[in-house]
């Protein structure tokens, strides 16, 4: 069973994937729009993502406070996940988030990835990261 993860941002979201045992994420792309409210053509490609790879649910970081409060963005997280529900009709199970960023760059920096090229990485790994923990949790 193939399980998509996905990192969403105000203007980006990152995804990755399992392998086909749901063993492993890997990381996969990063979708960019020009508007944070301009959902279609993001919710386009990950529908066009879920048939491809055979997705049977979809783990979304869940972007709690270090204090463990929701904000602005659980608010527009939980209003994104009723969007992409509806229209690719997966379960969508909410996974904590914190430090996952950190934890990217932390990656990055082992990696040698210069500080200005750590953009076009960050939300991909940081999807990976959501999604390893995921995985994790059902250990």
């Amino acid at each position: 069973m193939r399980i998509l993860g996905l990192d969403f941002g105000s203007k980006t979201v990152g995804v990755a994937v399992t392998d086909p045992l749901g063993l492993t994420a890997q990381g996969v792309e990063i979708i960019r729009r020009d508007s944070p409210n301009k959902l279609r053509r993001t919710l386009a490609r990950i529908e066009e993502l879920v048939n491809d790879y055979q997705i049977e649910k979809i783990v979304l970081g869940y972007p709690v406070m270090l204090s463990g409060s929701e904000g602005e963005r659980v608010k527009k997280t939980k209003e994104f996940a009723a969007l992409l529900e509806k229209r690719v009709g997966k379960e969508i199970i909410f996974q904590d988030e914190r430090l996952t960023t950190v934890e990217a760059c932390e990656i990055m920096n082992q990696a040698g990835i210069k500080k200005e090229d750590r953009k076009k990485y960050v939300d991909q790994i940081a999807a990976a990261i959501i999604l390893e923990d995921y995985l994790h949790s059902l250990k």
